[in-house]
């Protein structure tokens, strides 16, 4: 009890070396100076060494203190002496006889303390006292491995005059080099290097180069290579390796590009050897089709994104065909061009074996071209270097080929594999022009196969989405296949066209993205659409894209409950009448833009900042609370309109239409001409259909003409500033390639989701937490009150829980969350009297109280659903 006491009041004394007053207290004293005290069980000279206190470790070692005792953990005071620092603690310990090679209990000894920390002064002094410097801690390593791994060069060198091993492996056969790159440590892997450190792998057969690229080194890699020129291959064969990260390798190869114009064109020049021999392997029927095609795309991809970082890139103004020494550029697709030559005989071949089908449909198979090149092909393999088709090795492949080789056969078995080579091909042209331009070399091989290709589309519609993203880059090559694309399953579609519209977002694969002060939109909700309109303008577009941060003034509210709160009530607004920007249609329960929306000066502005947020919704997968005409969307769409469409503003005039096409007018003395009258600001304008139009008369022959323009005229060029102003912002976001993918119907659904709630659907996909389970009496109750709700109290119900009144398009397992797809979820809650349940909407929580009765539960949901407003806190 004495020591516990003294020990106590003369720690703090230690800790500020207070030495004097240290001494007096010791002074006829009966304290054990080696009594160990705490959780860690350590004694004062522990607590002088780790502090630095000098003058008080010199007292207590004077005094008898142990400089060996060891703490719980097996540390010395030496130990904590150098993890700190401390090199006058360190040099009177020394003096004192403290052993420096005592281990703690992971084996770690003093050095291995100054090596972690590159104490390169003190290790100089401690490493005279010690007599092995590759003193081995629990798992094999030694100082030099800790220093390699930390970067410390000094210390690294430092321990290689001392004599230390510098290929000692560890337990797990990693040596030095392999820390050094494990880390990417450049500096410290050139000095291991040049001292003639040896390349070797692990117990698992990694290597340094495996570490520098699985950690995107690109610096060490360079090393690696410098003194290894044979690594060069062995990093370009990387790119077929399915396990290594893409973008790490990609940023690996680009650095080492960048060094020199040598190495860019060596690297392409490689890479295109590679994607040539795995294009060849892919075009053989005997070859894995899913392995092949991941890998040939995967270089390829990583070919053109280094050969867009070359010394001139064609979108830098420069000479495309050259860089700064006036090397051709475009030899670095040589190799590639015996792909593209292959590729291009298999495509004639089919083409003319379809026509050869179509014209004589009962040939016998066996006097198949098909068929006897491939046995020609099969003879010449072995003596041929460049084989006029890609190898067909296994003879049954050949005999399966001569089976199945009418046209259409040829094609179940080939369009695949082609459909990615020509994806590469795609990629290879695309690299070598403009942003946003599409090769003309490409357009003329689309339209040379042209039949083939439509062949392939029509066999197997997948290949669009897996394979022909040009389709809807290019409006040429579009209007040739999309009367195929839009016969594609709508699930499908809305997959494809979010892959590729979060392709280019540099955090797409991240699932939040920390949001700056400055990001958040700040909002009032008693002027939301104009401060919304104002915050949005602030912000740049790739901010937005990024991530939306919403937040109303005077409230803490923040997250995705928030957010969609915020589309939900900016619906609202844009429809709100005062803004005059949409007049409700004949149905009352959609909106067209108004032809008369110039009566607010700012309409225009007003109607991009409507397409903006109609944009961003679709951008982020939130829905928003309001419904168009079939005509405007197929404006966003770029459909054209037609008289039916006219019935949604006036339905008396579209019957007019309807009996105009469908009647003889020629003797009716109509006397229509090619104007109308129509209501400008309250003054009946004629305003002719076509020049001229006023003095041209409707007859039977041009009666279609009329109605079409006089629909055009009422649908669109009455509106067209403002559906221009709308489409501005809109494509901010959405790009017009993209979104052409569906039609009107559908782009409704995607803006305002499913109108009816799946009670099942929305059971089936419910989680449950905090103690409750499907099988609980609560939740059945719940499930049955659920289902006895009206569709508009089921509404207000996933209001109350998620801060929307919409389901996603696919139904509730596609609800969305603070941090990506959420499902909806009930929480137990213990129950007191008149308890109303809660939610976080952030996360879709309902926190529903363990109700005694499915009637208590029934009537406090309703009283909560019922009494809810606006406005969140904090989860």
């Amino acid at each position: 009890a004495y020591n516990e006491t003294a020990v106590y009041t003369l720690m703090p004394m230690v800790m500020a070396d207070q030495h004097r007053s240290v001494s007096e207290l010791l002074l006829n004293s009966k304290f054990d100076v080696n009594y160990a005290f705490g959780r860690v069980k350590r004694s004062l000279l522990h607590i002088a060494a780790n502090c630095g206190s000098v003058e008080c470790l010199v007292l207590l070692l004077k005094r008898g203190a142990n400089p060996n005792y060891q703490d719980i953990s097996g540390c010395t005071p030496l130990h904590l002496a150098a993890r700190n620092g401390q090199k006058k603690c360190m040099g009177k310990l020394l003096e004192y006889n403290a052993d420096v090679n005592i281990c703690n209990n992971e084996g770690l000894t003093a050095i291995h303390w100054l090596a972690v920390n590159g104490r390169t002064e003190l290790l100089h002094d401690l490493v005279q006292h010690v007599s092995n410097v590759d003193v081995e801690d629990a798992m094999g390593q030694t100082a030099l491995h800790v220093a390699c791994q930390n970067g410390h060069k000094t210390t690294v060198l430092c321990l290689l005059d001392s004599g230390a091993d510098i290929n000692r492996p560890n337990v797990s056969g990693a040596t030095p080099l392999y820390f050094a790159c494990s880390h990417g440590q450049r500096d410290t892997a050139q000095i291991l290097l040049s001292r003639g450190a040896k390349y070797l792998a692990d117990k698992n057969g990694v290597t340094p180069l495996d570490l520098c690229v699985q950690g995107g080194y690109g610096e060490t890699c360079e090393i690696l290579i410098q003194h290894h020129t044979r690594l060069f291959q062995t990093l370009i064969q990387m790119t077929q390796n399915d396990d290594i990260k893409e973008n790490m390798l990609r940023q690996v190869l680009e650095h080492v590009s960048q060094q020199s114009d040598s190495h860019y064109q060596r690297i392409l020049t490689s890479l295109g050897e590679v994607a040539t021999t795995n294009g060849h392997k892919l075009l053989s029927l005997s070859s894995n089709y899913e392995a092949q095609m991941k890998s040939l795309l995967r270089i390829v991809r990583i070919f053109c994104h280094v050969f867009r970082l070359g010394p001139s890139s064609p979108n830098n103004g420069n000479d495309m065909g050259y860089n700064g020494n006036k090397t051709p550029r475009s030899q670095v697709f040589k190799p590639l061009e015996l792909l593209w030559h292959s590729l291009d005989e298999w495509l004639v071949l089919i083409s003319t074996e379809l026509d050869r089908n179509r014209k004589n449909p009962s040939s016998s198979s066996s006097s198949s071209e098909i068929a006897s090149l491939l046995f020609k092909q099969r003879e010449s393999d072995n003596s041929v270097a460049t084989p006029k088709l890609p190898s067909l090795l296994d003879h049954h492949i050949v005999i399966e080929a001569e089976a199945y080789a009418d046209g259409e056969d040829v094609i179940s078995m080939t369009a695949n594999r082609l459909s990615a080579v020509i994806q590469a091909f795609y990629m290879c042209c695309s690299s070598q022009m403009p942003q946003g331009m599409t090769s003309p070399r490409f357009i003329e091989f689309v339209c040379k196969h042209d039949e083939v290709l439509k062949c392939f589309v029509n066999r197997n519609p997948k290949i669009i989405f897996n394979h022909f993203h040009f389709l809807l880059e290019c409006p040429e090559l579009m209007s040739r296949f999309m009367h195929i694309i839009k016969g594609q399953p709508f699930k499908d579609r809305s997959e494809w066209f979010y892959e590729h519209l979060l392709a280019g977002q540099p955090d797409s694969d991240m699932v939040h993205r920390p949001v700056s002060e400055s990001d958040i939109l700040l909002v009032h909700r008693d002027s939301i659409f104009r401060s919304s309109c104002e915050m949005v303008s602030k912000s740049t577009n790739e901010k937005l894209k990024q991530g939306i941060a919403v937040r109303f003034h005077g409230e803490e509210g923040m997250g995705q409950g928030v957010v969609r709160e915020w589309f939900d009530i900016l619906s609202n607004e844009i429809i709100n009448p005062d803004y005059a920007l949409f007049t409700q249609s004949a149905d009352g329960t959609t909106f067209q833009p108004n032809s008369n929306s110039s009566v607010n000066p700012d309409h225009l502005n007003y109607f991009r900042f409507a397409g903006q947020i109609l944009g961003l919704a679709l951008y982020h997968r939130q829905l928003v609370n309001i419904y168009f005409t079939r005509s405007f969307y197929k404006h966003i769409l770029g459909i054209p309109v037609n008289y039916q469409d006219v019935s949604s503003i006036d339905p008396e005039y579209a019957k007019n239409l309807q009996w105009i096409l469908d009647n003889d007018i020629s003797d009716l003395g109509l006397e229509l001409t090619f104007s109308v009258e129509t209501d400008v600001f309250g003054a009946m304008e004629e305003v002719p259909l076509k020049p001229g139009g006023t003095s041209i008369l409707v007859t039977q022959d041009n009666k279609a003409e009329y109605v079409q323009l006089v629909t055009e005229l009422r649908m669109t060029r009455a509106i067209q500033p403002q559906i221009n102003a709308f489409l501005l912002g809109f494509h901010t976001f959405i790009p017009p390639s993209l979104i052409q993918l569906f039609d009107e119907y559908e782009l409704e659904l995607l803006l305002s989701g499913m109108p009816e709630i799946d009670v099942q659907d929305w059971c089936r996909n419910t989680e449950y937490t905090s103690g409750y389970d499907p099988q609980e009496p609560v939740i059945q109750w719940f499930w049955e009150v659920v289902k006895s709700l009206t569709q508009e109290e089921r509404v207000l119900l996933l209001q109350f829980v998620t801060g929307s009144s919409r389901v996603p398009h696919g139904g509730f397992a596609y609800l969305m969350g603070g941090s990506g797809l959420q499902k909806f979820t009930v929480a137990a809650v213990p129950y007191t009297s008149n308890l109303l349940p809660t939610s976080s909407t952030c996360i879709n929580m309902l926190k529903l109280p363990e109700y005694p009765s499915k009637e208590v539960l029934k009537d406090r949901l309703l009283v909560a659903l019922h009494c809810g407003s606006y406005g969140y806190t904090m989860a």
